[in-house]
């Protein structure tokens, strides 16, 4: 199964259209053709079902595209990490951020090691814990900053320098706008807002006993997104501070989790990963700036 196959194959399952993917690839329609029916041959399964005009992919093809693009993408990395060996005066990171208002640590690594290599490319994925790590694990990132401590048989990791502090965001006009903080028997029967991952880790550890009454009105993976959801009434979001603006004209209120709960953060890479120059250069960068 060649590389250049399964590009083949994800500009097909995109386009849903041999023409467009043809003329995409810059392959005539014929050479496409015999290449995916090689394709299916090799795994003895049909990958499309062909429309009139269209193409859409079997059960065995969405198994099959979610793996090729996990190939192709490190078929991608490694050919870049090659080219920047001979290129010290930049190379590329791939990085995977939890939100945090402490990702601005990383951010003054990044500009000033761009100040030294200019020629630095660095890629951004943003997500929770299980996105970014899942994605590490595969090799596809090079660093990810994770809200929770990593194994350390399979990791190496630093802590960043703060903690950030647990909280609700809500309507500015909602009568609990009066409180000062929540504790967690304030909570119950509210309709929340929160990750699957933190709701079942540390708000649970948090609540105790008060967890059983509390109800998940909806999961979000981004906090702004929640923010949005709870700006418009339809229930109370929990995040970290600083995450969401709180200003006077926002409309929101952010209110701290009492007893306080905090969350600490940790940049972590694969243990005995080897590293290009560049994101060696990086990991120097971060851990001066944090005093390590």
């Amino acid at each position: 199964m060649e590389i250049r196959t399964l590009r083949y194959f994800l500009a097909v399952a995109r386009e849903e259209n041999m023409t467009r993917a043809a003329e995409q690839l810059h392959v005539t329609q014929p050479t496409l053709s015999k290449a995916l029916k090689s394709l299916e041959d090799e795994l003895d399964k049909k990958l499309f079902t062909r429309h009139s005009f269209s193409i859409r992919l079997t059960d065995e093809g969405v198994l099959l595209r979610d793996r090729a693009e996990d190939l192709v993408s490190m078929a991608d990395k490694i050919e870049k990490e090659f080219i920047s060996l001979d290129d010290i005066s930049g190379g590329e990171l791939f990085l995977g951020l939890a939100e945090s208002y402490q990702i601005k640590y990383i951010a003054d690594a990044i500009k000033a090691l761009k100040e030294q290599y200019p020629k630095l490319q660095y890629h951004i994925t943003s997500g929770d814990t299980e996105q970014v790590a899942e994605k590490l694990q595969k090799g596809l990132l090079d660093f990810v900053v994770l809200a929770e401590e990593p194994d350390r048989n399979k990791h190496e990791f630093i802590a960043l320098p703060e903690a950030d502090c647990w909280g609700v965001i809500f309507p500015a006009d909602d009568p609990l706008a009066e409180r000062e903080s929540f504790r967690p028997s304030d909570l119950r029967g509210l309709p929340m807002f929160c990750s699957e991952q933190a709701w079942h880790q540390e708000i649970k550890n948090w609540a105790g006993r008060d967890f059983d009454a509390f109800h998940l009105e909806g999961s979000f993976r981004l906090s702004y997104n929640g923010s949005i959801f709870a700006k418009a009434g339809l229930g109370y979001l929990l995040t970290f501070d600083k995450l969401i603006d709180v200003s006077s004209d926002s409309g929101l209120v952010f209110r701290p989790l009492t007893p306080c709960l905090e969350t600490k953060l940790y940049l972590v890479w694969k243990k005995y990963q080897p590293f290009t120059p560049i994101a060696e250069r990086f990991l120097e960068q971060v851990k001066a700036s944090f005093g390590y």
